[in-house]
């Protein structure tokens, strides 16, 4: 699919693999990139993103990912000015790591994973994103209903492409029973998006990012990286955001690529 004057959504987009995504999509002279993030850097980001470009491509939106509202403001504002919106890379989210059960050793009594942490992992790194994606079927039906277009023909070209932030972790991870849960959650809805979502000509995939150098990542703090995922990683390195950004847009860009792509650096977690 050819990505030249798209319109595309990226959560998450102030830093790490959304915003490495951001400055990738941006070499394939997209008609316009929405950038969001619940932190104000969001704006710095896209005055940086658009100084590079040289023209203003790149547009912030800070709010609240998990909001309806927000989100349904987001792209009643990018349709009305642009139109309808082909891409999206909802790449937000967050972690709560720690065992799903400890004893007190003084007590014995369990310490169970508060309910609250799971729920908002869950919120966040599963139903959002899901969330965002439908945003994109909807646009783009709407849109072709609006030109008296019904059920998509291969002659008429992918209209749309939407990738999923999956992780190595979906296989199962010590120490990340929510965040596993959420990202192989997301597994079950690619591959249910991504047989209805044909029927308008939009595209769904996954991609399973290994540990990467983000700000999320190095909160684990250099001890636990060097002692626990370098020795498990083949390349013995933390990928490179942009590294997985130009797996994202190969996968949107190539209309052959469907189901999930593990860009793991040749991890592997230990029993």
């Amino acid at each position: 699919m050819e990505l030249k004057n798209k319109v595309a959504v990226v959560t998450g987009g102030a830093s790490g693999i959304g915003l490495a995504t951001c400055e990738k999509l941006a070499e394939h002279e997209l008609k316009a990139i929405a950038l969001i993030d619940r932190s104000a850097a969001v704006h710095d980001a896209c005055e940086r993103l658009n100084s590079q470009i040289g023209w203003e491509m790149v547009f912030p939106f800070a709010g609240d990912v998990t909001s309806g509202e927000f989100r349904n403001k987001v792209f009643s504002n990018l349709n009305s000015r642009f139109g309808a919106v082909h891409l999206c890379i909802p790449a937000a989210g967050i972690t709560r790591d720690r065992l799903a059960v400890r004893l007190d050793r003084e007590t014995g009594k369990p310490d169970i994973y508060p309910h609250e942490d799971f729920e908002s992992v869950i919120e966040i790194n599963m139903i959002a994103p899901i969330y965002w994606a439908f945003q994109i079927v909807a646009s783009v039906a709407q849109d072709r209903a609006r030109r008296g277009l019904g059920q998509w023909e291969p002659s008429e070209g992918v209209q749309g492409s939407i990738v999923l932030i999956g992780s190595v972790s979906s296989a199962g991870n010590k120490g990340q029973i929510s965040y596993a849960t959420s990202k192989a959650g997301l597994e079950g809805a690619q591959a249910t998006l991504a047989k209805e979502a044909i029927y308008h000509g939009v595209r769904c995939s996954i991609i399973h990012p290994g540990y990467t150098d983000t700000p999320m990542v190095r909160t684990l703090g250099d001890e636990f990286v060097k002692d626990h995922i370098l020795p498990q990683t083949q390349l013995r390195r933390l990928l490179r955001p942009e590294e997985v950004a130009d797996a994202i847009c190969f996968m949107l860009r190539n209309s052959a690529v469907s189901g999930a792509l593990w860009v793991d650096a040749g991890w592997h977690s230990t029993a």
